[in-house]
């Protein structure tokens, strides 16, 4: 079943730049010899920012058989999913990732990058080539991934940009308490779903660094067991790590996943950890469509979280559209989202919606993403496509601390404060699959419905340069 439905609107001019940029950087990135290996080198960082070396998708073969770079032109199209599948990543996570056939099994692995890189998202959102920024962006994800300095290694060399080591100071690993991160787990089952968790961290880390290149990236690690429990421990297990992330210097604090909203995370420290002026703290909205019109889901429901929802981000196409499984919803133990004026919370009968801001999700149109640790299966990844809106989050977060003006954060309320030029409004496409906005009287149909202004998939748009943050 076609799960999305693409209408074209704003300018035929928009669409031709948009599509051009995209094709140029096709054209770049796909001109490297059969097979190769990226590079081990990459620029360093000097007063003007990182170097940005010709940037390069080697060719190569993928384990269905395809080419990589058809299945990079399927991408830009937004036509990945007409023949292959996804599976979520793992349970708590808001990460979906592309998989060989429409039966979800098996993954679809490729020898070089398939899906976007940072490049393809620095042209869809009108970014500037040079990062300055060197502010911290935080990664908070479930269990330990030994591995995850090589393969952030292999992302950033493969795409043209700068080291980020430990060595460096430029990224720290360090556990929830503020110490180190424990060794990983040895069990069936604790090494099982480290292994399927590392792939969402993977996710994090890069689009982090495709959003602020030149920022430091700070991984907090909690239990594994928060993966996949939806409980009070889960929840304030995260509330600790945001607390350790902020006093160990992070300007901005992502959370790609999504628990129950209870009495116990809704108040006392559960809620007030999430709140940290001066810091961008984003949440995914979750990647299960409209959610009712009652809860959303924690910690994207908090007031003092910016929720970031998901679009389809096709570049052959004049405008990205409401990705169908984008969360959006209400949350009617909160007043409104900090900032968020009538014209959002009208949808929820003056209570906080959900989303604020989106960004690619769609794995049609998914990022390329890098991993190897396999302690489970003996059989690593290498480079697959993925989505979710636990792509999302992670990059708005790497906005935020790449723009640098974070003495005005105060949850989402700089965004809505910010001109409607600073964002791409989306004005296409649904997320009822799963829920339909009008078994909900009490609701607007904005809630599962993009269109213009405010809505709940889409929130107030997608990025257009860095002016809102």
């Amino acid at each position: 079943m076609r799960r999305h439905t693409w209408i074209r609107t704003g300018t035929a001019s928009r669409g031709r730049r948009w599509a051009a940029a995209a094709a140029a950087v096709t054209a770049l990135v796909c001109s490297a010899v059969a097979n190769t290996a990226p590079s081990s080198a990459a620029p360093v960082l000097d007063a003007s920012g990182p170097s940005q070396p010709p940037v390069t998708r080697p060719t190569g073969k993928a384990s269905s058989g395809e080419s990589v770079a058809r299945l990079h032109q399927e991408v830009i199209a937004g036509t990945l999913l007409d023949h292959h599948g996804t599976r979520d990543v793992c349970p708590r996570c808001h990460a979906k990732v592309v998989t060989e056939d429409a039966d979800g099994k098996t993954l679809l692995r490729s020898t070089a990058p398939a899906g976007y890189g940072p490049a393809d998202l620095q042209a869809a959102y009108g970014l500037s080539a040079v990062s300055r920024s060197t502010r911290t962006i935080a990664i908070i994800d479930a269990g330990v991934y030994p591995t995850l300095e090589q393969d952030l290694a292999v992302y950033r060399s493969t795409f043209g940009l700068p080291a980020c080591t430990t060595a460096s100071g430029c990224l720290t690993l360090m556990n929830y308490d503020g110490g180190k991160q424990p060794a990983p787990q040895s069990g069936t089952q604790g090494s099982y779903l480290e292994e399927q968790v590392a792939l969402e961290t993977a996710l994090d880390l890069d689009m982090a660094s495709a959003a602020c290149p030149s920022c430091r990236l700070l991984e907090v690690s909690i239990p594994w067991q928060d993966a996949q429990d939806d409980n009070d421990v889960s929840t304030a297990d995260f509330a600790r790590a945001v607390n350790t992330a902020v006093d160990g210097g992070a300007s901005a604090v992502s959370l790609s996943y999504g628990y129950s909203a209870d009495v116990q995370n809704t108040h006392g420290f559960r809620r007030s950890a999430l709140d940290h002026k001066g810091v961008a703290i984003t949440a995914s909205t979750g990647d299960a469509g409209f959610n009712s019109g009652v809860h959303q889901l924690w910690p994207s429901a908090l007031p003092s979280v910016i929720s970031v929802g998901g679009v389809t981000l096709p570049a052959d196409t004049e405008q990205p559209s409401a990705w169908w499984a984008a969360g959006s919803g209400c949350e009617q133990a909160f007043p409104a989202a900090v900032g968020q004026p009538s014209a959002a919370t009208s949808a929820c009968g003056g209570r906080r919606a959900a989303s604020d801001i989106a960004a690619d999700a769609d794995p049609a149109t998914g990022v390329a993403v890098y991993d190897t640790y396999a302690p489970s299966s003996d059989d690593p990844y290498n480079w697959v496509v993925a989505g979710g809106t636990s792509a999302s989050a992670p990059y708005v977060a790497g906005l935020f601390a790449r723009a640098g003006h974070l003495s005005a954060v105060d949850g989402p309320r700089s965004l809505y404060r910010a001109p409607k030029s600073d964002f791409t409004d989306i004005t296409s496409g649904n997320n009822e699959v799963y829920h339909q906005c009008a078994s909900y009287p009490d609701i607007s149909s904005a809630l599962c419905t993009a269109g213009p202004g405010w809505d709940g998939p889409t929130g107030l748009g997608v990025p257009h340069g860095l002016g809102a943050f």
